[in-house]
């Protein structure tokens, strides 16, 4: 079992940056890889980037590559989503997840946390 807690959204103009964290705490941190996943009313929750549990294998979506980074501390057992450029597309909550199995961009983690909003105005 792991338990998730995201912390960092907020409101930001367009071409600003936010940093989300996804605290863990539970059993090893260091044993998940983590994803990252957002979602808006209307649409489908969506891949956002993941890591693998040693950090050195992460994915990106296209729409956020370049702009987007993620990263891991496990000593702190928290995952991180660096945001630059922002564009009000990327309004969304914003869900961290976690699994001992390799998921990669699909979404099939077995634990999630509650979510943090994150708004973009133009």
């Amino acid at each position: 079992q792991v338990q998730l807690v995201e912390s960092g959204g907020g409101l930001v103009q367009a071409g600003g940056s936010l940093r989300l964290s996804c605290a863990a705490s539970g059993r090893t941190f260091s044993s998940y890889h983590m994803g990252w996943f957002r979602h808006c009313p209307g649409k489908e929750r969506e891949f956002v980037a993941s890591i693998t549990w040693s950090g050195g294998r992460t994915t990106y979506a296209d729409s956020v590559k370049g702009r987007f980074t993620i990263s891991r501390d496990n000593a702190k057992s928290t995952v991180y989503l660096q945001m630059n450029s922002l564009k009000p597309e990327d309004t969304a909550v914003y869900y961290c997840a976690a699994d001992v199995h390799y998921f990669g961009v699909r979404d099939q983690y077995g634990y999630w946390g509650q979510g943090t909003q994150v708004t973009v105005s133009s």
